[in-house]
């Protein structure tokens, strides 16, 4: 791989994986931070699942400025550039990031300490909302030929990389230290770590060089023909939004909240669990290029039905095995087992949702669809699936949440009318007439 490419990957999707090292410590720390935040009276019924469902909310109300976000960010990063949009998000992130790194608990500042990570989660989804949509078009449009399937799987190992990261200093932080030091501050050092990186990424933006693909389309100019392109083809947007709300689910549900099932719902060691977490993301890390690179080669629809198909199927009877006799060996083989099904697809699925779209309104159409899909399916998943849990009773109710997400990416993937790399020069030949 060239200096130039390596350079280009590396700053592509440095920033995603910034916004899923964050995610991953959130959610990994929710045991803690809902104590934190939100204290727990033993004498008061149900006050334990109640500080878990604020908690959990807390962290989805950031999705709410997520498609505001991408719209903004999205269209700016169609108009001026990928590079200026990622510049900006970058930015944008590092504010939000100092904020949860120096929130005070409420018993320093009371009511005033959920208020700032609320404004610090706001002003998050405002930034990565347009994350995704412009890294990922400049990842693929800055691939060398023949090899858009590798370097896009890429944005979702990045992803992953940075879950095993928050996943090992989850690890690590509660084998150093006490239950008293990590609420005493030790819970911070995860927040820290990624304040500290932020500066280092945006450097790397500032240098980088816009793609071909963009500078050709640029130089055309947009007019009508920008708002033609974004309309079609409109059921494309409809496909986008099922794969997207299948690899939501994926992230924030069967791997995100692992440690909070284990832990509450499972009864099961917390620093298990985190290992748990670090083992099934290492292995997803390697299993993604492996099909990212296998899409370079053949056709990816059926490689994306195969490996939802095979998610599907699997997903209730390994759960329910995990539950009947609830033990760390049991829940690693189920996590890693699936894992390896959610990151075939998640290998393929991010080049396909991105050849879905022309380049002239690439970032725009991919933060739509992308934002959309996860403030529904994802941003307050882990809170329907709380509350589900207690609502029914049963442990499967998470399972069942999961299985309906993937179900719609099956859908989609169905529905997905050839090849999408045929779609790409499809849509560019018409929109360029328009």
């Amino acid at each position: 791989m060239q200096t130039k490419s390596r350079t280009a990957m590396i700053a592509a999707i440095a920033g995603n994986a910034m916004e899923w090292y964050d995610f991953t410590v959130f959610a990994l720390m929710t045991p803690v931070i809902k104590t934190l935040f939100f204290p727990v009276d033993p004498k008061v019924p149900g006050s334990e699942i109640n500080a878990l469902l604020l908690t959990t909310a807390l962290f989805g109300t950031g999705f709410f400025m997520r498609p505001v976000g991408g719209l903004a960010l999205g269209y700016f990063g169609d108009r001026h550039g990928r590079k200026a949009a990622m510049t900006l998000g970058m930015a944008l992130m590092g504010l939000s990031v100092a904020l949860l790194a120096l929130t005070p608990t409420y018993a320093t500042a009371g009511f005033a300490a959920p208020f700032i990570v609320l404004i610090a989660r706001l002003l998050q989804g405002f930034s990565v909302g347009g994350e995704f949509g412009t890294s990922t078009a400049y990842l693929i449009e800055a691939a060398p030929p023949g090899r858009t399937g590798f370097f896009g799987s890429w944005q979702i190992a990045g992803q992953l990389m940075a879950n095993a990261l928050g996943a090992t200093l989850g690890a690590g932080i509660t084998m150093i230290f006490t239950q008293e030091q990590i609420n005493a501050g030790a819970w911070r050092i995860p927040f820290i770590v990624g304040l500290l990186i932020v500066p280092i990424l945006f450097v790397m933006r500032t240098k980088l060089v816009e793609p071909e693909a963009f500078v050709r389309v640029k130089s055309a100019g947009h007019g009508d023909r920008f708002v033609a392109a974004l309309k079609h083809p409109g059921r494309n947007y409809l496909i986008g939004m099922g794969m997207v709300v299948a690899s939501a689910v994926s992230f924030y549900v069967t791997f995100g909240y692992t440690v909070t099932y284990a832990k509450d719902v499972l009864k099961l060691p917390l620093m298990q669990s985190f290992l748990v977490q670090l083992i099934a993301a290492v292995v997803m890390t390697i299993v993604v290029p492996i099909a990212g690179a296998v899409s370079d080669r053949y056709p990816r629809k059926p490689l994306l039905l195969v490996s939802l198909a095979g998610y599907f199927v699997l997903l209730y009877p390994l759960y329910a095995w995990v539950i009947a006799a609830p033990s760390i060996g049991r829940l690693l083989v189920c996590q890693v087992v699936i894992g390896c099904f959610s990151a075939f697809f998640l290998g393929v699925y991010c080049t396909t949702l991105v050849e879905l779209f022309p380049v002239r309104v690439r970032s725009t159409s991919l933060s739509i669809v992308n934002n959309v899909a996860v403030l529904i399916s994802g941003g307050f998943a882990q809170f329907f699936v709380t509350w589900l849990i207690a609502l029914t009773h049963s442990p499967l109710a998470p399972i069942f949440y999961v299985m309906i997400g993937v179900g719609l990416g099956l859908i989609a993937v169905i529905a997905m009318r050839g090849d999408p790399r045929d779609a790409v020069t499809a849509t560019e030949t018409v929109t360029a007439s328009s």
